[in-house]
């Protein structure tokens, strides 16, 4: 039987729409069952309050629990191998810091390639580092701080959240400016450090606003300086980069976003199911950080919505 060609048409045209009508109906069908969201630190850490609100606001928009499993130690490389040999099917998501960033650099050989493995979703939070002493240490401003860090070299002691952390960066950085000695004590993550630095442990770290916040307030922790560019407005009283007595800081940022593994990415041949899948969790994200209450939220924690 001869097939009319405008028949034979049609059919050629429904076949070849076929693959995209698939992945629409796939996109659609994410999530089916519970998204895996892996952070590099312990719990009770900045990151972790982030993942866990993240995950909160995320299953509302996805209709689909988003469970947070930690992952600490290696500097945050154990929690991205585990995302790179995972299943690349949309399912295992990454809490990526500045963490992630920095030991691109600073490790020569890892297990992965953090930029060939790994592919960006969406950006989530940002907040500045906050310069914190446990009460009991005498220096109440940068300058007096620093006086005394030169009068006691080696004496002081710096917790951070692990070697290559934002926070190690950002109080390295530190002392380089102020010509300061510290000994660098580092945890498997923020949440133990900080307990350690309540406790009087350690005397002095460059924190997330995210965590110190609650302790400041309640004076648990004395705050000297915001390392960040904009006042914040909970923190009036405080110095903002520097005292006001010439001494300059560094302006150092903690950021938070999410990643996924490389296959779920866009290709030269169209768009894979699971770039469909990313998109909507970035629009998820987004659409829950458009909520006023949400963005209030945020706000009261020092933290502000990231839309990379």
């Amino acid at each position: 039987m001869k097939l009319p060609r405008r028949n034979f048409l049609h059919l050629a045209a429904g076949a070849a729409a076929l693959p995209a009508i698939s992945r629409i109906a796939t996109a659609q069908a994410y999530p089916s069952r519970p998204v895996r969201l892996i952070i590099g630190y312990a719990p009770g850490a900045s990151a972790d309050t982030t993942a866990r609100l993240m995950a909160q606001w995320l299953s509302e928009r996805l209709g689909q629990s988003v469970v947070v499993e930690s992952r600490p130690g290696g500097g945050t490389n154990i929690a991205t191998e585990a995302v790179v040999r995972a299943t690349p099917d949309g399912y295992t998501l990454l809490m990526v810091g500045t963490a992630q960033a920095i030991n691109a650099t600073l490790y020569d050989k890892l297990n992965f390639h953090f930029i060939r493995d790994i592919t960006p979703v969406a950006g989530i939070i940002r907040t500045a580092l906050v310069l914190v002493v446990h009460p009991s240490f005498p220096a109440k401003t940068v300058s007096e701080f620093i006086a005394y860090a030169k009068a006691s070299p080696g004496k002081i002691s710096m917790a951070s959240a692990g070697i290559g952390s934002g926070p190690h960066v950002a109080g390295e950085l530190f002392k380089m400016m102020a010509g300061v000695n510290m000994v660098h004590v580092p945890y498997r993550g923020g949440g133990p450090a900080l307990d350690d630095l309540l406790s009087g442990h350690v005397q002095v770290a460059f924190d997330t606003m995210t965590a110190s916040l609650p302790h400041i307030r309640s004076g648990a922790l004395r705050a000297l300086a915001v390392a960040g560019k904009t006042r914040f407005a909970g923190l009036r009283r405080r110095a903002v980069q520097d005292d006001g007595r010439g001494q300059h800081g560094a302006c150092a940022l903690s950021w938070w976003r999410a990643r996924a593994h490389r296959f779920a990415r866009r290709t030269g041949a169209g768009l894979l199911p699971h770039h469909c899948l990313i998109d909507r969790v970035y629009q998820g994200w987004q659409a829950a950080c458009a909520r006023s209450n949400h963005r209030d939220a945020l706000g009261r924690a020092a933290r502000h919505p990231d839309r990379g």
